[in-house]
Parts: structure tokens; sequence; C-alpha cells
């Protein structure tokens, strides 16, 4: 492991990044999470039970010191249930560290997720309404109230000046408003519970690297939900590729070791927006089923579909993956044949393998397949010597259209269920 390794989904979440953060994070001192906030999850097995991890880092259960980065929006009643999970489950949180520069999710930001989908309409684009987007908005407008205003003084002031504001516009829309006084006193309440866990966290982690710690970053979402490099804009409100990783966490370049970008042997989105490679059958409705392919935030049934080679060189410009780690290939397994996209035809009969975002370019386009025997067991193989021979030539294609090693590949639910290619 280099003094930073990176954690990043390749496509739109779900991609088991929480398996692969778990692996590295053993060997790690510090983990940090650098963007989104609970509208994303990971899912931990951990000692045969499973954790659905929304804010806290997946680190938290190796014993590595667990950062919420600044670039994390943070809903407080949220965090504290997770924090009780895990105290109830026997799990320490000595190690947790909150960003005093991230920010905080207030009720009204919840309200505004509403209103702003309802005002979209047939064009809505499928938010967890959460308040997330709103949070990030008021943010970048210099509205929002950071983790340190949250624990101070300032927090009654600075929510007086935003509800007045606020209520303003839900009044307009016949929304329900909300009272200061009310709000104010459950939020300094969950203040109060929190503040022992923030610190500066940008000390917390230079400091650490100084010292030759080791760090790894945990990724939230996935390169085409990036509200930059996405497919806008049904994405999410955050930077989910490497510069968010940077921004979110007060890292600079030349801390990045090794960036794994993380897939399944098989592709799924939930929400809206376009997903080339589809399958509107009962393929897909049997992927589904055989991965268990419903939300960890929403439990909504996600979309499934093939891998996108196309899709996925591209994710390799944007974030400069240096590895795979692919998820799931016990479960592609069980398919009698698999396709590959290995590129985009347009209506002219053109064939790409450059990846547009552009959402009414991509509605023209259609999937070129590569078709593979599947038909085999790769359930809890640990040495990739030992993989059937489909499994195999299934894998190199993939490396060799990306040039980029699946140096890390899931074969089972377990933690212990993983292939390690050095």
């Amino acid at each position: 492991m280099h003094k930073v390794d990176v954690v990043i989904g390749a496509f739109f979440g779900d991609e088991g990044k929480g398996k692969i953060i778990d692996y590295l994070s053993v060997k790690s001192d510090i983990s940090v999470r650098c963007a989104g906030g609970n509208n994303a999850g990971h899912t931990i097995v951990f000692d045969g039970k499973k954790f659905a991890m929304h804010l806290i880092p997946s680190g938290i259960f190796s014993g590595a010191i667990a950062v919420i980065g600044n670039g994390v929006v943070i809903d407080p009643a949220v965090l504290l249930d997770e924090i009780k999970m895990l105290e109830d489950a026997g799990i320490s949180i000595e190690n947790l560290k909150i960003s005093s520069k991230a920010h905080i999710i207030l009720p009204y930001h919840k309200e505004y997720d509403l209103l702003e989908e309802e005002i979209r309409g047939e064009n809505k684009i499928g938010t967890t309404k959460r308040g997330i987007g709103p949070t990030y908005s008021d943010k970048m407008s210099r509205f929002g109230i950071r983790v340190e205003d949250f624990i101070s003084p300032k927090f009654y002031d600075l929510l007086k000046q935003n509800l007045e504001n606020k209520n303003k516009l839900l009044a307009l829309y016949n929304m329900k408003t909300l009272e200061l006084d009310e709000v104010f006193e459950e939020y300094s309440q969950y203040a109060k519970i929190l503040k022992p866990y923030v610190c500066d966290t940008v000390s917390l982690i230079h400091n650490a690297l100084e010292s030759n710690k080791k760090v790894v970053c945990e990724g939230a979402q996935a390169t085409l939900l990036d509200i930059d490099f996405g497919t806008y804009p049904f994405v999410t409100s955050s930077n989910t590729t490497i510069g968010g990783i940077l921004n979110g966490s007060s890292l600079n370049a030349s801390n990045i070791g090794r960036v794994y970008g993380v897939i399944k042997a098989y592709s799924s989105r939930v929400g809206e927006g376009p997903y080339l490679t589809e399958i509107n059958d009962a393929t897909g409705d049997l992927i589904r089923e055989l991965g268990h392919e419903y939300g960890t935030t929403t439990k909504r049934p996600r979309r499934c579909g093939w891998l996108d080679l196309v899709a996925l060189k591209y994710a390799v410009r944007v974030n400069g993956f240096t590895d795979i780690a692919m998820n799931h290939l016990d479960t592609i397994g069980k398919l009698n044949e698999i396709k590959l996209c290995v590129g985009y035809c347009d209506e002219n009969g053109i064939v790409t393998t450059d990846y547009t975002t552009n959402t009414d370019e991509l509605s023209k386009m259609k999937p070129v397949y590569q078709t593979f025997e599947g038909n085999f067991d790769a359930t809890g193989v640990r040495k990739f010597n030992k993989l059937p021979k489909n499994a195999k030539a299934y894998i190199k294609a993939i490396e060799n259209f990306i040039n980029v090693q699946v140096s890390i590949i899931g074969t089972g639910p377990d933690r212990e269920d993983l292939i390690v290619r050095k």
C-alpha cells in the first residue's frame, strides 16, 4: 500500500466499494470519506453481520481512524443513528473524527429537495430526497452552516437568518414551513453529542502522512454520477471522481498512490438517466435477484445490465485508475452466456469507443456486444490460477480493452472472498 490509496466507483454506484475499502483499511491508519452524504451507502459484512454504512467511513471496522471529510454533507440525526447502531453491535467509535469544515443538512434542505423534484415534474432526477443537493447549493451560495458553526454559539443566529429566507419560498409553494425554536432545540442537542468528534482533519491527515502513516480514501457514489463528468443532470451534487477525493479531504496529487476503480462483473443503476447496457427482460431480472440488487439507502430495485467497457475506459481516463477491483464474478458466472459492451453504434452505423455524457447523443446510440461463455463457478475462489478458464477469459478481455489490470476480484459476499493479484 502506498501512502494514500483511493477507492472510486467506476459507473453509477453500488459497485461494492465497501468490500474493497474494508480490505484496504486493514492495512491503513486512517480511512477518509470525502464527499456525498447519506444518499449513498456501503454494505460491510463484519463478523458475519451486515452493516449499511452511510456516513461513517468503513475503516471504523478495522480500527483505523475514521474521518468524515470536509467534502461530506452531514445529517446529524442519521449520523447519530449510525453511531448507535455500531455501539449496539459492540463496535468502538472512539476513532471517529468529523471535519470542522463539513456542512450540515438541516430540515429545510429536505423540504427544498422535495419541492425541487416536484417542480421538475416529468423531468425528475430521482433524488433520494435527503436534502443533499440543496445543502451543496447552500454551500456554494455561501449560506451553508459548517460543523464548526453548528457546534458554536453562532448556530442560533445563522439558523434564524436561513430559516427566515427559506420559509418565504416554502410558504410561496404551500410547503411546510419550519419553526426556529423547534429546529434549534433539536439540532443543538445533536451538536452537543457530536462536538467531541469534531477536529481539524486537514492537520490530522497531513500530520499522519508526514509520520509515514497510511491512508485510504472512500469514494461515494461513482464516476458517472459526478456533477461535472457524469450523465448530467442525472447525477449527484458533488464531485465523485478523483478531484472530489482531493478537495473533500485536503489531500494533494502528490499524496496519491494507487487508485482503485471498482466495478461489478455486470452493471447496475438506481434512479433516472441513460443506461445503454440495461437489460429489460428476464435476464436483467435474474441478475438483480442473483446479485441482490436493491439499494442500500433506498431499497429500490436497481436497473441491471451488462458491463460497459466504453464507459469504463472513460472512467479510467477521468480518474487515472491504476487498478480495477471487480466484484460479483461469482454472480455473473451463473449465467450461461455473458456479454461485454465494446462499442457504441450511432444512427449512421458509426462505431465509437469514446464515451459521451451528452444524454441526447447517448439516446441515439446502441451498444455493440462481445459474447462470452459463462456457466462457471467462481464462488469463494481466492487464487487467480484456480479460476475456471471462462472466468479468466472474461477478465482478460476487460484488461485488454482498458489496459488496466483487474487486481482485486470479489468471489463471494464475505470479506475473505477475494482474489488479490500482485
